[in-house]
């Protein structure tokens, strides 16, 4: 009988965090299903709804530094089952609201913050801490169930409150998080060394881990401060924004309300953003293992470009599913496609240890791009009456963060400590001439004369190694 390897843990817990990372992701895009029937039951206008979704993203992204200094100082664990708490009470209570500041309370402050937990800061701090190798595969694997979500809720989702109504959707999502938040409490581990095992890819007993000491929140800033020092954290963190303001912000809020002003029905904008989720994993997944192998920044170049791309196409797919289908598929594929370049782009400016942090921070631009967009693609729609002006100003700004991104310093690798220091790169060899009688005063040169010694003067040619550091003596002629 063939023996097969035992599954390493890290595998396991891989599997529960996409399972939290989908469902808050269902969860988070549950305000494009409601924002119709909220309208119609409240009267409250598509930029009224759209301020508090921007409340909820902003909160989502403001939390995600501290989010990733909480988690070093007091675990994975305790701090994802205390944001499903938050989620679930802030979705099961939007069920009995009657006025805006409730929506912007329950949905935006509650499921804002407790989400901000569970964003692709977890997928970085468990990659991270549980593999050494596969990471981009594992971080592909992770930030494509964190939009994967749609594809299991959406359509499901859009059915229900067509057939039942907004308020047993709610319900319904608050039943998911009963179920999940004891799984997460039997299975969850903060690191490998929990279960006695060296993280994935290393070999060896496992070394014993020390939580971070010190306040989070000063840990949080003692991150920022080193990564406002660098110019490449500012162009990523720049670029990011774009990319939260071209994908959470706008398809993934307005994308349903798109469709019903262009003629179609909520279920299918639903469909449209579940095929999205459908591609998204595939091209996440690709994504990460693609960050493990080229250089981060022509991968981002090719996303932020085919997303800009994309965007342009859009107001002109509406003329049937079938080219919409055709803009899911490429919006689909690199959705969530910037993470692992980006998080690998971070480590090679900062380093490996304080990467989460900073990662944290970058997120947040993310987010602040996410809410803005959210916010002004209501306003531009309450204004012009579509949400033409909305795509093409997205798609311009992808089309710059393409261009962007090629001036970050180095993309494939992270930063080890034996490679920030200097080294010498390999001996390469340049010859001169020089005067017969110099052999005499210098026996390292091999008395080999050039076949253009005639024209040299019938001087020999000595080779000298040089490196980057410095030219070293000569010693060989060839």
């Amino acid at each position: 009988m063939p023996e097969f390897k035992k599954i390493h843990y890290a595998w396991i817990v891989v599997g529960v965090t996409c399972l939290v990372l989908l469902t808050s992701s269902g969860i988070r895009s549950t305000p494009g299903i409601l924002m119709v029937p909220l309208e119609e039951e409240f009267h409250w206008s598509r930029a009224t709804i759209g301020f508090a979704v921007s409340i909820n993203l902003l909160l989502y992204g403001c939390i995600g530094p501290f989010a990733a200094a909480v988690m070093e100082r007091f675990g994975i664990r305790r701090s994802v089952l205390i944001a499903l708490t938050l989620v679930g009470l802030g979705v099961a209570s939007t069920s009995m609201m009657r006025y805006p500041w409730q929506l912007i309370l329950m949905w935006g402050v509650l499921v804002g913050s407790g989400t901000g937990f569970l964003a692709t800061v977890l997928s970085a701090t468990i990659a991270a801490r549980w593999f050494t190798a596969r990471r981009g595969l594992a971080l592909g694997i992770l930030s494509g169930g964190a939009s994967t979500g749609q594809l299991i809720f959406l359509p499901v989702m859009a059915n229900v409150t067509a057939a039942f109504g907004w308020r047993t959707t709610v319900l319904a999502i608050a039943a998911v998080l009963c179920v999940i938040i004891p799984l997460v409490a039997l299975i969850m581990r903060d690191r490998p060394q929990d279960v006695g095992l060296a993280p994935y890819g290393e070999t060896g007993a496992p070394e014993p881990v020390k939580p971070a000491q010190g306040n989070p929140i000063a840990l949080a800033f003692n991150a920022l401060g080193i990564a406002v020092r660098s110019r490449d954290v500012w162009i990523v963190a720049s670029t990011y924004f774009v990319c939260g303001a071209s994908t959470n912000g706008l398809i993934g809020t307005h994308l349903i309300p798109a469709c019903i002003d262009q003629g179609y029905t909520e279920v299918t904008g639903a469909a449209l953003l579940a095929t999205m989720g459908v591609f998204n994993f595939i091209g996440t997944t690709s994504a990460g293992w693609l960050s493990d192998r080229f250089d981060n920044r022509h991968l981002l170049f090719a996303y932020y470009g085919l997303r800009g791309l994309s965007l342009f196409y859009l107001p002109f797919s509406f003329a049937d599913f079938y080219t919409m289908s055709l803009f899911a598929v490429f919006y689909g594929l690199d959705w969530f496609a910037t993470v692992s370049p980006t998080v690998r782009l971070i480590s090679n400016a900062v380093g490996r240890e304080k990467a989460g942090m900073v990662y944290g921070w970058a997120f947040m631009c993310h987010q602040l791009g996410g809410a803005s967009a959210a916010f002004f693609a209501g306003l531009l729609r309450e204004s012009f009456g579509g949400y033409m002006q909305a795509f093409m100003v997205s798609g311009t700004l992808c089309l710059i963060a393409a261009v962007a991104v090629l001036f970050i310093g180095g993309g494939r690798k992270a930063a080890t400590p034996a490679a920030a220091a200097p080294r010498a790169r390999p001996s390469s060899k340049f010859c001169v001439s020089f005067d017969p009688s110099s052999l005499l005063s210098s026996p390292c040169c091999l008395r080999k004369c050039h076949p253009l010694a005639a024209a040299l003067g019938g001087a020999c040619i000595c080779c000298f190694t040089r490196t980057s550091a410095a030219m070293s003596k000569p010693n060989v002629a060839v």
